[in-house]
Parts: structure tokens; C-alpha cells; sequence
């Protein structure tokens, strides 16, 4: 007997489409069978018609995460605690989130995690893991907190090399990337110019030039490629260190990324739905309406979009996520320095955990664009390997019972009344998708079903991440 069955669905992983059916107990996958023996499960599921896929994984998420007080937006408050950021995640088919442990300049790395495992506990609907975020490299933080937060589990940290309040300086990088090698963690980068960003928007405000489509302008391709460069240049001169560029938004930076693999560095490509369906031109709105799609980097162009397509397709990208950064549209949030800000005043980020799988499913898998085993590779299996989460964004025999049911032939129109975040509005509104995840189950769980959630606040338990599949990948390819 088993705790559950699941009949008849067409199963997608990494490698191959098959159709089985699907023993769980005591919260993980114990059968893949073409056919259990009937009456076998306590409670059985009929996916006849369905595609089975693991949960996804949103390994860039940013959750109830305080504003370093050097921001220019400081204040602005995130509209998505781990509660509604979970639910969100949980009725986009997404059952694992990896967010962002800030440590602020002039405080304890240490502190930053107590205080951001403080915020999620008792909260979170699905599963989730965090990053450590380094602004203030201190030979404390070097050689003694930096360690013993890789040890407990805090595998991946990430560095910014921009905003006036995160960045650290090139030396700093270097001295963060070490301990990563020596500690065998993980290194997310920022990738953007600093000063080439200051220089340009100084220009653009001094001309008067302060609107939303602006932001744009301070911050085109060249000062993404550069910055990718020079992260990259650091790494090889660090050796080893697994890197991952993030929120890749154009050819330029994808390039240096394809020659530094050439060169053998393990480095990792990641992208966001932002990239592929919207432009600098959903900046140039009325009344402030571009700020709502303000982001860094920001969306560029149509030639920059089929760039980001054909990476996926290639498989030059190997992750895509969120960057789910919630700002309501209103005076706490995007709009905190006023009703008509300067771009350099207002908060940047969009929403997208709970669109990040449908908008990929639809315009990717329906459209023939990228078969079903790349789409579980990039949105699930690639993150859990990366970051360590054994059991996790796989469907097999040992694995968590992280499960979501899509119905391929369901047609929905992305609302913002249709979803589950906290914000007041999506960058998506309108857009007609094929494909749509309907039951989802966490460690057997279901947890959402018939449009309803069928789990409580808190049930979502704090993974610690284990050595990534990184280290024994050869320039940046998995063995």
C-alpha cells in the first residue's frame, strides 16, 4: 500500500517523457510504475490527460527582504512576506524558493541569516532555502562567518558589483570568491558597471531626462557585458570557483559567458521571463506606469529578446528565474519618493513567481520552442543541482514527492486578480497562455487544487543546501 497514487499522467523530467504511475509514501516518490496494482494508494489521483512535472524551482527570489539604508529607495517595503510569497509561489507550480539573507553594511553577516530564519519560520506554504548576500566583507565575516554559514547549509552567496549600498569593490570580490573556493560554495553575481551606471544617469538627469524609460538609458548592454567580464575575470584568477551570472538580459553578456566557458571556467547562465516578454518600451508608459516594469537589468529590445530565446533553446541558458522583487505600485513601494520620482528614486523590481512557469510552459513548451525536458531541466532540476537540494526538482524513485498536475489544453488570461501575490498589479495582465499547473503537491501534499489552498502557513520546512553538482562539472557543463 502506499500513502498515494497517482494514475495514468504523462511524466516529464530532465532526460525523457514517459507515462507511469507514481507511488508516494511518507512524503516521497517510492514507485514509478507503468501500472500500480489498483486500490494500492490510500488516496489515488487521476492525471489522465495531465503532465506530471517535479515542482518548480525559484532559485532568485527576493521575500520580505529589508532595503540596505543606503538605497535610494530606502524604506520601500516588499509587499511579499514568506506567507503570500509561498502561496504565490505554491499556485504557480513552484514548491521550492531560494531567497536572499542580507547582510547590510556594518552588521553581522550571522545576524542577517537569525534574523531573515526568523521571518520565514511559522510562515512559508512550500519548501525554501536562502542565499547569503555579502556587502561588507570584514576579516570577520572572511574568516569566521562566511565559514560556518557554508558549513550549516548557506552554500550559495552572492555579490553585487552595483547600487551605492550593496556593491563591493573588485579586491573585495576576489577576497569573497576565495573563501567560496576554499569552502567549495557557490558565487552569484550581479553583473553591472557601477560607474558606468553613475556617469550615464548623472547625464540624463542633468539634460532632465528623470522618466522611467530613462532608467533604461542609464543602463544599456555594454555596463551588463563589462561587469560580466570582470566577474569572470576575477573568478578564473581565483580558479575553480563555480560561478553564476544572473538575470542575463542580451547577447553581449551571454557571449562573454560562451568564451569563458571556452576558457574552462564553471560558470552558470541564468535569465527571467522579463527578458523574453517585455522591452524598454514597456518603460515609456503615462503617469509613471513604466516604473511598474522598472528593473536592473532592465528590459531591453526585440533583438535582445530573440537573443535570450535562442539561448534557450541552445542550451546556453541553464537556469531561469524569477527575480520576483514585489513593490506595490503605491507609496510604500514603487512610488516611496513621491508620485513622480526621478528613475534613480524608485524602487526597482517587478513581480513574477507565480507567472514564471505558465509564461515559460505556454511560450516555450506549446510553442514547440523548447521540448518538456528542457523546460524541467531550467525551471527545476538544474536549480536543485546547483544549489545542492537533494531530492529535490527530479521525478524518481527517493525524491521528494514535489508534484504539479498541468493540464496542457487549458487556455488562461493572466489577471492580477487571478493570482496570489501581494502586489497591485502584474507586468503580464492580458497576456493569453496555454497550459496551466492545477494540482500541486509538496512532500505529498496537495497543496493547491481546484483553484484553492489546501495547506496551512508554516507547513514549508528551511532546506540546507549540500555541495553542488557544480563541483564536479567541467566549464560550467554538468557531467
Amino acid at each position: 500500500m502506499f500513502d498515494l497514487v497517482i494514475r495514468g499522467g504523462t511524466i516529464a523530467t530532465a532526460a525523457e517523457v514517459f507515462s507511469a504511475d507514481i507511488g508516494v509514501t511518507g512524503g516521497r516518490i517510492v514507485a514509478l510504475s507503468e501500472r500500480l496494482p489498483l486500490g494500492s494508494g490510500g488516496r489515488e489521483i487521476d492525471a489522465g490527460g495531465k503532465i506530471v512535472l517535479p515542482g518548480g524551482i525559484d532559485a532568485h527570489v527576493h521575500i520580505d527582504q529589508a532595503q540596505a539604508p543606503g538605497l535610494a529607495s530606502a524604506g520601500a517595503m516588499m509587499a511579499d512576506g514568506f506567507r503570500s510569497g509561498t502561496i504565490s509561489a505554491a499556485f504557480g507550480g513552484t514548491t521550492t524558493t531560494i531567497s536572499f539573507a542580507v547582510q547590510h553594511r556594518g552588521t553581522s553577516l550571522r545576524a542577517a541569516v537569525a534574523d531573515y530564519h526568523a521571518r520565514a519560520t511559522g510562515h512559508a506554504v512550500v519548501d525554501y532555502s536562502f542565499h547569503l548576500v555579502v556587502s561588507d566583507p570584514t576579516p570577520a565575516v572572511l574568516g569566521q562567518e562566511l565559514p560556518a554559514l557554508i558549513a550549516a547549509g548557506c552554500r550559495s552567496l552572492k555579490v553585487y558589483m552595483t547600487y551605492d549600498a550593496m556593491r563591493i569593490s573588485d579586491r573585495q570580490m576576489l577576497d569573497v570568491m576565495q573563501v567560496a573556493r576554499d569552502q567549495r560554495a557557490v558565487v552569484l553575481v550581479h553583473a553591472e558597471n557601477h560607474e558606468a551606471i553613475a556617469w550615464l544617469a548623472e547625464r540624463l538627469e542633468a539634460r532632465g531626462d528623470t522618466r522611467p524609460q530613462h532608467h533604461a538609458q542609464s543602463r544599456p548592454l555594454p555596463v551588463e557585458r563589462e561587469a560580466t567580464h570582470r566577474a569572470l575575470t576575477l573568478a578564473e584568477l581565483v580558479g575553480e570557483v563555480p560561478i553564476v551570472i544572473v538575470h542575463v538580459s542580451g547577447a553581449e553578456p551571454l557571449d562573454e559567458i560562451i568564451r569563458a566557458r571556452a576558457r574552462g571556467l564553471r560558470v552558470w547562465a541564468e535569465t527571467c521571463p522579463q527578458y523574453l516578454f517585455l522591452t524598454a518600451g514597456d518603460l515609456d508608459a503615462p503617469d509613471m506606469e513604466g516604473a511598474k516594469v522598472m528593473c536592473s537589468p532592465p528590459p531591453r529590445d526585440t533583438a535582445s529578446q530573440r537573443a535570450i530565446w535562442r539561448g534557450i533553446e541552445d542550451g546556453a541558458f541553464d537556469l531561469i528565474n524569477s527575480d520576483h522583487a514585489p513593490y506595490r505600485f503605491d507609496a510604500q513601494g514603487k512610488l516611496i519618493a513621491g508620485p513622480n520620482p526621478p528613475f534613480r528614486k524608485v524602487s526597482n523590481g517587478i513581480p513574477g513567481l507565480e507567472t514564471r512557469l505558465p509564461l515559460l510552459f505556454s511560450e516555450g513548451v506549446m510553442t514547440g520552442r523548447i521540448p518538456l525536458t528542457r523546460f524541467v531541466a531550467m525551471t527545476a532540476t538544474n536549480n536543485a543541482r546547483l544549489y545542492g537540494l537533494a531530492g529535490k526538482g527530479r521525478v524518481s524513485v527517493g525524491a521528494d514527492a514535489d508534484l504539479v498536475l498541468w493540464n496542457p489544453d487549458r487556455t488562461t488570461t493572466v489577471t492580477n486578480a487571478l493570482l496570489h501575490h501581494n502586489v497591485d498589479y502584474t507586468p503580464y495582465e492580458g497576456m493569453v497562455l496555454r497550459g496551466w499547473p492545477e494540482t500541486v503537491l509538496s512532500r505529498g501534499e496537495v497543496i493547491v487544487a481546484d483553484g484553492a489552498l489546501h495547506a496551512s502557513p508554516g507547513r514549508g520546512r528551511f532546506l540546507e543546501q549540500g555541495l553542488s553538482a557544480a563541483w564536479g562539472a567541467e566549464a560550467g557543463q554538468w557531467t
